[in-house]
């Protein structure tokens, strides 16, 4: 992803623009409809033991790679559920975080001169290494929240100089509505395959139930990135005073 550093983009980019293509476009339906039988072929030839490391391993190393770990989220929620599910991609998280922050650190002048090219971008990123471990904790799990491409703060954040420990701690704190949205994701993919394989439509409880769960995580998804946006932006107006 590039970014033009022009006068009509304020810190961290557009939300609305990209809360309707993420929520509202056609790319993220067709994606699941693509992947739906590499992920029913994953589910129906792999124990659950071996489905586990699977998925584990992709959340881990995907990010590392720039690769997309939503659908192992998504195979996490179909086959694990809510519990064990979270357990999983949380742990698997907490290496898919680490391991691009410390890879950063071998390229440090290099990701520090890509900031210096996009000093607005960049500005909100800058804030979270500023300050004490709270604020530099605070500032890293709003960034999470924001529409920011987490993959690429995972190199990004190591140039700001925020510290190991406020930063792996905010990451997955500020990662968890995404994951719960994730594994709700892959339950409802489940659902809905369920009641197509057995040639039945959905009852009216499990219709209104899908409808509202839908709602909701749209719901949050709005909220968690306006919320993010705002504060970043007040820390960013702190750290500008200091």
């Amino acid at each position: 992803m590039t970014f033009n550093d022009d006068n009509n983009d304020d810190e961290g980019g557009e939300v609305v623009p990209e809360l309707k293509l993420r929520v509202e476009g056609n790319d993220d339906v067709n994606e699941k409809r693509e992947l739906m039988p590499l992920i029913k072929w994953e589910m129906a030839t792999f124990s659950t033991p071996m489905l586990a490391v699977l998925i584990f391993a992709s959340v881990a190393l995907f990010p590392t790679i720039f690769l997309p770990s939503s659908p192992s989220m998504w195979v996490a929620g179909m086959a694990f559920g809510y519990g064990f599910g979270f357990l999983l991609i949380i742990s698997a998280a907490a290496v898919g975080v680490s391991l691009p922050f410390f890879i950063g650190s071998l390229f440090l002048h290099r990701i520090q001169g890509w900031l210096e090219k996009y000093p607005k971008k960049a500005a909100f990123l800058r804030a979270a290494g500023g300050g004490n471990w709270l604020h530099q904790f605070k500032a890293v799990a709003l960034i999470r929240l924001s529409p920011f491409p987490y993959i690429l703060y995972n190199y990004c954040a190591v140039a700001t100089h925020v510290e190991y420990g406020p930063y792996i701690l905010g990451s997955l704190v500020g990662m968890v509505p995404e994951i719960f949205i994730s594994i709700y994701t892959g339950t409802l993919i489940q659902t809905l395959a369920d009641a197509s394989q057995e040639r039945h439509g959905l009852s009216a409880v499990q219709i209104l139930l899908n409808v509202g769960g839908f709602l909701i995580t749209l719901v949050a998804i709005i909220v968690f990135t306006v919320y993010a946006k705002r504060q970043l932006r007040k820390l960013q107006r702190e750290e500008e005073l200091v």
